[in-house]
């Protein structure tokens, strides 16, 4: 009786890895719409289903993509002042984002409750206990600063497809006097200096939320 050797099939030698390091290629060659189950196979040179072994679904693959993006975000060698750290950490989450085309608007797109997205959070929330803020403010604030800075990566990076003769043209036409008093700065794209003004804006309301923290006890 001749013993027969396991079959070694695509599906057993492919790494979830190897699957998000292939829709990251196609992310950054073609962009969010072009990552699919099938474009990935198709670079991969493998069946779908073995895509979809690893990828179930595509909200499953894009929280994949999600993590794997936010996950480059360096959460070691922090400086002790929580102010600080949350600064750092805020600018290398951006620049985590901005590593990728589209890199906003996949992890916009996704819930992800996945390893290093919870590991980049914790690093926030820890540095806003630090500074005194009790549990729901450090864990809502990290969430502003998270929204902000998703908000403001996606306008960046979809920045050079804006139509901006035709935004200068409704703001100067009367019909919004307030834009139209600082046409200048609507269609800005400073975006390091924009970032830093907002997020200045959202760390300077939190001394006051902190004293009064202190002052109730709570």
């Amino acid at each position: 009786m001749t013993n027969k050797q396991p079959v070694r099939t695509a599906r057993a030698g492919l790494a979830q890895s190897s699957v998000v390091e292939a829709a990251l290629v196609i992310l950054n060659e073609k962009g969010h719409d072009a990552v699919s189950i099938r474009a990935i196979a198709d670079r991969l040179g493998v069946r779908m289903n073995t895509v979809l072994w690893h990828a179930k679904t595509r909200a499953r693959l894009q929280a994949l993509m999600a993590d794997a993006i936010v996950g480059a975000t360096v959460t070691t060698d922090l400086p002790q002042d929580w102010d600080q750290r949350v600064r750092l950490l805020t600018h290398r989450y951006r620049q985590s984002l901005l590593a990728h085309r589209d890199g906003a608007a996949v992890v916009a797109g996704t819930y992800a409750s996945e390893p290093a997205t919870l590991r980049v959070a914790d690093a926030i929330v820890q540095a806003l206990l630090d500074g005194g803020l009790a549990p729901k403010q450090a864990s809502w604030t990290c969430w502003t600063i998270v929204y902000f800075v998703l908000g403001i990566v996606q306008e960046e990076q979809g920045y050079p497809l804006a139509d901006l003769d035709a935004m200068a043209a409704l703001v100067a036409s009367g019909t919004y006097p307030a834009l139209a008093q600082a046409g200048e700065f609507a269609g800005d794209n400073a975006f390091d200096e924009r970032f830093d003004f907002g997020l200045d804006l959202i760390l300077s309301t939190l001394p006051a939320r902190i004293a009064t923290a202190r002052e109730s006890g709570g």
